[in-house]
């Protein structure tokens, strides 16, 4: 699955390159894309495809493309002086550091136009029944990028003076979650609304994940800073829960996609991709030494360092 959704990514970058692109632009967009982290959202888009039987492989390429893509648009603006000024993302300089702050703005707008070009490219060799799947996947995924529920809406929810930490979560992480859930069911042929719940539990555990890690993680380690909730004041389920409290509703939520996977003959195999995800967020040791010793946690300004080794390989 990691080859196709690689060889997915690379094909549309090709398509995009030519005579007349800008190169810099174009190896901005590189940087910002490869190399990918963990690529969860398009392997769920994919794995969920397969449960559904599968039938337009080039139109779940498509939509894991289109995904991924996003995702990585908005990170790059994500990291940009007017948000966190992060200087690593992914253990390397971030796009604005590596290529200057216009061309991050330029690659991640970039990106979202080659989301929406690769997702209608889909449709090349499509049939008249699978074809007729693209309106309802074009409109799922310009939802979830959007200002009312998508991630533009979330990160613009860090620019309130007040915001439900729920709904911030949902829709900066969420959305995109939901999108990959939903998307593989409708690139399949089949009904999106029994794998909606799973993209839900699994946007607002990877936020509560990414709040953890930015108080328990190491930055060499994650591949980019941490502290930036509380550099920035951003809403943090570390900071409105406390630390333990996030920890076990991070247990509960990936409980809670796991049990959400609908009945089909993958489920087996996606619920152990989900717990995989778990362990390599907030592997268990690091959940059980800080809940079995929650009084010392909460007490100590150090209380990272004991559990700090058991964050590696998170990054992504």
């Amino acid at each position: 699955m990691a080859n196709r959704i690689e060889s997915a990514l690379e094909r549309q970058f090709m398509l995009a390159e030519g005579p007349h692109a800008p190169p810099r632009l174009l190896a901005a967009m590189r940087h910002a894309v490869f190399p990918g982290g963990a690529r969860i959202r398009p392997q769920l888009c994919l794995a969920v495809a397969k449960a559904c039987s599968e039938d337009a492989p080039a139109l779940s390429d498509a939509a894991a493309t289109a995904i991924e893509l996003l995702h990585c648009a908005s990170l790059a603006h994500d990291d940009m002086p007017c948000f966190d000024d992060a200087d690593l993302r992914r253990g390397r300089p971030t796009v604005h550091k590596a290529w200057g702050e216009p061309l991050a703005l330029l690659a991640g707008d970039a990106l979202i136009v080659m989301a929406f070009e690769a997702l209608g490219r889909g449709a090349d060799g499509c049939s008249p029944a699978q074809l007729a799947r693209l309106p309802a996947l074009l409109a799922l995924v310009a939802r979830c990028t959007g200002a009312t529920d998508g991630i533009v809406g979330g990160q613009a929810w860090e620019c309130e003076p007040r915001v439900d930490l729920s709904r911030y979560q949902q829709a900066k992480t969420g959305a995109l979650f939901v999108a990959s859930t939903c998307a593989g069911a409708l690139a399949a042929g089949q009904p999106a609304a029994p794998w909606a719940r799973l993209g839900e539990c699994l946007g607002e555990a990877y936020q509560v994940a990414d709040d953890i890690r930015d108080v328990l993680g190491d930055a060499v380690l994650l591949g980019k800073p941490v502290g930036q909730d509380a550099q920035h004041g951003r809403p943090s389920a570390a900071a409105d829960l406390g630390l333990v409290g996030a920890l076990q509703h991070f247990q509960g939520l990936m409980q809670a996609a796991v049990d959400s996977v609908p009945d089909c003959p993958s489920r087996d195999s996606l619920c152990r991709l989900v717990r995989s995800e778990s362990e390599r967020l907030v592997p268990q040791v690091a959940c059980t030494r800080l809940l079995e010793e929650a009084g010392m946690v909460l007490a100590s300004s150090h209380a990272g360092a004991s559990s700090a080794s058991a964050l590696r390989g998170v990054a992504g």
